[in-house]
């Protein structure tokens, strides 16, 4: 899964980046430090995998892992080539989902490029240039197919769906939340990979005194959150600065910081937590003598199309599954105490693979 970070300049977008990977993105109190897209690998927390690699005795443990882009601060103008505006809108094209870093907190001391707070003129500022960029996209490609139309039946449905798209867009509605009428049409946007058919997972980025109330008393929080429900977004608070501070600290230490802030979640669980829900993901597991692992599979997944994920032999060649719920297995001890149960599943290629799933995979090609 690849998420790119993307918001105004000084809203603390590197600032959350680096305390996320890590990765140490220079960031500075000006517009466009970011020009190169950072790019950090992580791993997403999961304390099954260690549960399960003890049981086993894995030699490795190998979790499943989020790859964040850090994507150059944005302007007004940006689909014009503003700023860094271009670099910006090619390197989002690459990501499956976008985490929009808000500004929610005031603070003097950090000029915003629009010389005052508020995160829904923000929003606005960038939804209107991924729609503009997005607008551009539809155009070269509806003069392209108009010629082609005259004598094709199908040519001249798509021409007509990208008219009825465009004037979705020039009424200010992202592409996402267009009716699709049949499956040529979910063909049609699948390929022209608009920026606003991307999902939106909103990041308010809050002071510290207002993380313990997960921004509850926050006005701008409040917008925020309204305004991802009308859209469909995921959103959730988060302090960056606070982030910053976490990601020094060894799992001990992080522990007891969260719990002397009165919080249960650091930002990246949320976030981990806040793209699985939007983009309907799953984890199911593989454990062994030689790795434990975690598999992100989407929801709804065959156990075919499953095992295809360790490797194309395992979906070609696919006999059956043999499946245990992870809480089974832990409880029982061992495989062959929770096969004794009859806790272990002998499953075929129409079984939807679930989270927390066990399996093995039994295959021959």
């Amino acid at each position: 899964m690849k998420l790119g970070i993307v918001g105004l300049p000084n809203v603390g977008k590197s600032t959350l980046f680096n305390s996320l990977t890590k990765a140490g993105a220079e960031s500075a109190n000006y517009p466009f430090c970011t020009i190169d897209p950072n790019v950090g690998v992580v791993a997403v927390p999961d304390d099954r995998l260690d549960k399960l690699a003890a049981l086993y005795n894995s030699a490795k443990v190998t979790p499943a892992v989020i790859e964040f882009v850090d994507i150059a601060g944005l302007v007004k103008g940006a689909s014009k080539g503003e700023g860094l505006g271009n670099q910006f809108l090619a390197n989002i094209r690459e990501v499956d989902a976008i985490v929009h870093v808000v500004r929610c907190f005031e603070d003097s001391n950090i000029v915003h490029v629009e010389g005052s707070i508020d995160p829904l003129r923000d929003i606005e500022t960038i939804n209107l240039e991924l729609i503009f960029s997005d607008m551009e996209v539809l155009e070269r490609r509806l003069g392209k197919q108009k010629k082609a139309a005259y004598n094709n039946k199908d040519i001249a449905k798509e021409v007509d769906f990208i008219e009825r798209l465009i004037a979705f867009l020039e009424a200010g509605n992202l592409a996402k939340n267009f009716e699709l009428a049949d499956e040529d049409e979910e063909a049609y946007i699948k390929e022209y990979n608009l920026l606003t058919s991307k999902p939106v997972i909103f990041a308010a980025n809050v002071a510290e005194d207002d993380l313990a109330d997960d921004g509850a008393n926050n006005k701008y929080v409040k917008a925020v959150r309204e305004f991802a429900d009308k859209e469909n977004c995921g959103a959730f608070v988060i302090c960056a600065q606070i982030e910053q501070e976490i990601s020094e600290l060894d799992d001990d230490e992080k522990k007891m910081f969260l719990e002397d802030l009165g919080i249960s979640s650091s930002g990246l669980d949320k976030l981990i937590a806040a793209s699985y829900a939007l983009l309907g993901l799953i984890s199911y597991l593989t454990a062994g003598e030689t790795e434990t692992r975690a598999w992100t599979i989407t929801k709804g997944t065959k156990a075919p199309q499953a095992a295809g994920k360790i490797h194309s032999d395992f979906e070609r060649g696919f006999i059956k599954a043999e499946v245990v719920y992870y809480q089974d297995l832990l409880d029982c001890g061992s495989y062959n105490a929770a096969k004794e149960k009859g806790l272990v599943r002998m499953e075929g290629k129409e079984y939807v693979v679930k989270d927390g799933d066990v399996i093995l995979f039994r295959f021959n090609v």
